[in-house]
């Protein structure tokens, strides 16, 4: 019986490639697993809480919004392009 179960290999996995390079996987900063749509979403929502909060605090003592979509536009490219 023993020498029955030494005959047993371990079964061909048809998709392993020896001879393949491992892949590596590109690591942003955000702490989350994301793809280009989920980086897309996040930079919207950080959009509308900066310009929510640029109308509360900032726009009474003169700065005008636009100042806000550029710092927005700014921090969207960062997380899209390296988060």
């Amino acid at each position: 019986m023993a020498s029955k179960m030494e005959s047993i290999e371990k079964p061909i996995d048809i998709l392993d490639d020896g001879n393949a390079r491992p892949i590596l996987q590109k690591r942003g900063f955000l702490p989350i697993e994301t793809n280009w749509f989920d980086r897309l979403f996040i930079s919207v929502v950080i959009w509308v809480a900066l310009s929510l909060l640029w109308f509360r605090l900032m726009e009474p003592m003169g700065l005008s919004i636009w100042i806000s979509n550029l710092i927005a536009l700014a921090l969207a490219a960062l997380i899209i392009a390296k988060g």
